[in-house]
């Protein structure tokens, strides 16, 4: 029986990426102004998620900080590897239709949620009220992540109802997750552990050398300065997740 209550919990996840979907409420007009808020809230979502959250994590699970940093400078590396594959393949002299960035803010997001699902199917696996609490605490997290990467990913060339389904598919990785992680739990969780540095390496890199150089393209001095409060805000609100749970 824990097992569908892991699955349910894992789809209870990926539906909070379709928080998206309140935009549909608002014209072209509106969303425009909103766009380079939603992308500074992102950028501080992954900022502090990195720092507060899945770094943490990973250097108490893995007790070895030279390892644990290694493994985040690797997927920082990987990442910019990707982004280059990707600007390679979609882009022609120097022009994209869709800003690269959205494909990394999609397999991070995908990389994340998977190591989520690992983390809920191997609770449940455990305990039914560890893998409750558990739940909970992902979905604290993931409400303002979900709505981070939607901006993002409009604000990077999707319409509203592309970026609803690319979201919602990359957030489905944490059912995949679950079913691994709760059927193989006993072998998943060093590969969960190691995995929890690689997507802090992949969230730095995204939110340094893609979302924040967007920041500073806002030529408007009222944006701008709202898209640095929005920045900061994400991050205060990672830390306020951070410390309800401690």
């Amino acid at each position: 029986m824990n097992f569908i209550w892991a699955l349910l919990a894992s789809v209870l996840v990926s539906i909070i990426s379709l928080i998206g979907i309140v935009t549909l409420l608002l014209n072209q007009k509106q969303i425009d102004k909103i766009l380079i808020l939603l992308v500074g809230f992102g950028a501080g979502g992954l900022i502090g998620g990195a720092f507060l959250h899945l770094l943490p994590e990973g250097l108490e699970k893995i007790q070895d900080y030279h390892l644990t940093f290694l493994i985040v400078i690797f997927g920082f590396i990987l990442f910019f590897i990707l982004e280059k594959y990707f600007y390679w393949r979609h882009c022609h002299n120097g022009k994209c239709d869709i800003h690269v960035f959205t494909y990394m803010n999609l397999i991070g997001d995908a990389i994340h949620n998977f190591v989520d699902g690992l983390i809920i199917g191997g609770s449940f696996f455990t305990d039914f009220h560890l893998g409750v609490v558990t739940t909970a605490a992902i979905i604290l997290h993931e409400i303002p992540q979900e709505l981070g990467d939607f901006g993002v990913l409009l604000y990077g060339g999707f319409s509203r109802k592309k970026a609803l389904y690319f979201n919602l598919l990359s957030a489905m990785t944490a059912v995949l997750g679950t079913l691994i992680g709760y059927l193989f739990s006993t072998y998943m969780t060093a590969f969960a552990n190691l995995m929890l540095p690689f997507a802090a390496g992949g969230f730095i890199y995204i939110a340094a050398c893609d979302l924040i150089p967007q920041l500073h393209k806002q030529p408007d001095i009222k944006q701008a300065v709202l898209s640095l409060i929005c920045f900061i805000l994400g991050i205060l609100l990672m830390l306020l997740i951070k410390t309800g749970h401690s």
